[in-house]
């Protein structure tokens, strides 16, 4: 076996970055960013190797967390010393617990708009959960299914498209801002549109084709170039 000797100059404790404190700040900067915990959930920070044995800042450290440098339950959390010595590190932090999550009441074909009868919760180990769990069953209603959703499956953002304002083929009302004065006609959906979707569509009075905004069901707003 080999063994490795490193000869240094003694660096007392009293000289060294407290780790439990480093570890506390990253759990209130991960505090900030994550969704509130429930009382179900806490924080766990690290574990930062005490072998870095990092000089003391004589200056506040400063957390800074990148954009999309989380999830939803974890986060990586840099703790920047701004003054010599001018160290940094990341510091991992993950929710542990349950959370209660959306769960599939029964097989969901592709194409179905979601109601509450579709969904049920469950309390789960917020490490078995994927991306974009949802933890709120309302936020699901009125959503499509963009695939087949087996029953029991946790339900995702990645399962579900906006429900559709309109049809292809639906008679529409249009509705134009004309210098103030908002006009109305009827008009069909020659394209199907989520809320807030583009949309062409045909003035029934004109024959004209023209382009819009689904802006809630059968109301289409059109858009002039």
């Amino acid at each position: 076996m080999l063994g490795v000797c490193l000869l240094a100059a003694p660096v007392f404790s009293a000289d060294l970055q407290n780790v439990p404190q480093l570890e506390a700040l990253a759990k209130s900067e991960a505090a900030l960013q994550l969704p509130a915990l429930t009382d179900k959930q806490r924080l766990i920070a690290g574990p930062i190797d005490p072998r870095l044995q990092l000089e003391r800042c004589d200056q506040p450290l400063k957390p800074l967390v990148g954009p999309g440098g989380h999830m939803r339950d974890r986060i990586l959390v840099e703790l920047r010393c701004p003054s010599p010595p001018r160290w940094h590190i990341y510091v991992p932090v993950r929710v542990v617990g349950t959370s209660l999550v959306t769960i599939a009441a029964h097989a969901i074909v592709v194409g179905s708009v979601l109601s509450n009868k579709d969904l049920r919760v469950e309390q789960r180990d917020i490490s078995d959960l994927p991306p974009g769990y949802m933890d709120d069953p309302t936020v699901a209603v009125g959503l499509t299914a963009s695939r087949p959703i087996s029953s029991g499956a946790v339900i995702t953002n990645q399962l579900l498209l906006a429900a559709k304002a309109v049809q292809r083929g639906q008679t529409v009302t249009l509705v134009a801002d004309a210098g103030g004065l908002s006009v109305r006609m009827e008009g069909r959906a020659l394209s199907d549109g989520l809320m807030n979707q583009r949309v062409r569509v045909q003035n029934l009075s004109s024959g004209k084709i023209v382009e819009g905004i689904a802006r809630s069901e059968q109301v289409v707003e059109i858009i002039f170039q």
